[in-house]
């Protein structure tokens, strides 16, 4: 973040810290300055400075559980996919903690580390083939029919 913060080095085996102290609002964008594998190039990082007021309210609604407005079926769909061994929406029967919480997934801006807008669409190519959105990440290609990978997108859209 170098509009907040300037620029850190990355040391292995060393833990570094910084201060930042933002003194106004707004949306800043920082990358990955350190080469560190393949993805290096997609590391991009998005901090969103409030109000404190607003940040209070921010935190308040990412505690909650997940907010569905969707039907049964399309959750039932999530919680019988390969996406819960890896990821959480608190509220429902998925307990992942090696992928992203998903809890409140639209509303975040984007996807794939800053990388992609977040919209259906493209969470449904992220779904279906994450590798083609960003070649070796971790997040495997899950075997799903297209009726199952929609039922499955049509639940994470109603996650705010």
């Amino acid at each position: 973040m170098p509009q907040l913060a300037g620029k850190t080095d990355v040391i292995p085996n060393r833990t570094n810290t910084m201060w930042i102290d933002p003194q106004e609002t707004g949306t800043y964008l920082g990358n990955c300055s350190e080469y560190c594998g393949t993805q290096h190039a997609k590391m991009e990082v998005r901090v969103v400075v409030d109000t404190p007021e607003d940040f209070q309210k921010w935190v308040k609604a990412q505690q909650a559980d997940a907010a569905s407005t969707g039907s049964d079926a399309n959750r039932d769909a999530f919680q019988a996919s390969p996406c819960i061994v890896c990821h959480t929406v608190n509220g429902v029967s998925s307990m992942g903690t090696v992928g992203p919480d998903l809890t409140h997934l639209m509303s975040r801006q984007t996807l794939i580390a800053a990388e992609t807008p977040n919209t259906a669409a493209n969470l449904r190519d992220w779904i279906k083939d994450p590798q083609h959105l960003k070649p070796g990440n971790k997040m495997p290609t899950a075997q799903l029919t297209d009726m199952q990978l929609d039922q499955i997108v049509a639940y994470l859209t109603t996650l705010q």
